[in-house]
């Protein structure tokens, strides 16, 4: 009895993490169509998400960016039989549909349409010069950690890093550091990511190593439960994808923009509710420049 009730209490209070404000206006600052009709399996989706939770998040990141997921394609194209079969037991629609694999509060490690972003403020990462036979390895080993429990004591690890260790009761420290810490089926969204792109040695934010002659260099692996969706922001090793509502790369397509109202006039998203501030914090995030990449093949991993 006392675990039945326990686990409608933790319903509750995931219901209410989950949920959004009322009266929030939803809008994208992306063309979604030309996103799904553009993005590529194993790229990762980053989302500024308005619930509960995800104020939260940004609080604990210091981000605007509070979820991933990744890329996997449509049904029809992944070519293993067994993992096209494993997917089946978690997708039964359309097998034409734009799918992510993606680990949320309160539901685990599942695969949602890609669609259910459309009224979001996303961004896609894509990895630069990732190898095809390493993009199917990375999507097919997301498809395996399907019904993975979400893990909060993880995300709650995380937040206790920010605090000076110190001063922390030792039962309050993060766990993060320790062996085997926490439970192989729990895991967050940007650390299950970090561990797909980690079975084919692709770099996301490694700890790099410059030898004292100056050229030998040397890359180790971060502990995978310590990545947060900001860093495939922040990795010099993922392009940024953007995708306007216009031709941006043709010279000169802005004079062809057909603005509404006359200059000086405010603008239709700013008396939608967004709020002057709301834009201005867009267009900051929107001004975050892409670094170059690397291929992963070349990487001498150490440790």
């Amino acid at each position: 009895m006392t675990g039945r009730w326990r686990e409608r209490i933790w319903q509750r209070i995931v219901a209410w993490l989950n949920a959004r404000p009322e009266g929030e206006p939803a809008h994208s600052l992306c063309n979604f169509e030309r996103l799904k009709r553009e993005i590529r399996p194993a790229d990762v989706l980053l989302v500024e998400g308005r619930s509960r939770v995800s104020e939260v998040i940004k609080i604990v990141t210091l981000s605007p960016w509070t979820h991933a997921g990744l890329y996997i394609g449509r049904p029809v194209d992944i070519d293993d039989p067994g993992m096209r079969a494993r997917l089946a037991r978690h997708h039964d629609g359309d097998p034409w549909e734009p799918l992510l694999v993606e680990s949320l509060l309160g539901r685990g490690t599942i695969v949602r349409p890609l669609s259910v972003y459309e009224k979001d403020h996303v961004r896609v990462c894509r990895p630069t010069g990732l190898l095809l036979d390493d993009v199917r390895k990375v999507v097919d080993f997301a498809i395996e950690q399907l019904g993975t429990d979400y893990d909060v004591r993880q995300l709650l690890d995380l937040a206790r890093l920010g605090f000076p260790y110190a001063v922390l009761p030792r039962r309050w420290r993060s766990s993060l550091f320790q062996h085997n810490a926490g439970k192989p089926t729990h895991i967050v969204c940007s650390s299950m990511i970090a561990r797909c792109f980690q079975q084919v040695g692709y770099p996301i934010l490694p700890i790099v190593r410059i030898g004292e002659d100056g050229e030998r260099v040397r890359f180790y692996q971060r502990n995978f439960r310590l990545f947060v969706p900001s860093d495939f922001d922040y990795s010099p090793y993922f392009e940024i994808v953007k995708f306007s509502w216009w031709g941006g790369n043709e010279e000169a397509a802005y004079r062809r923009i057909d603005w509404a109202g006359e200059a000086g006039t405010t603008a239709p998203v700013a008396a939608s509710g967004v709020g002057a501030q709301g834009m201005a914090a867009s267009v900051v995030r929107l001004a975050t420049r892409s670094l170059g990449g690397q291929v992963a093949g070349r990487f001498k991993w150490s440790g």
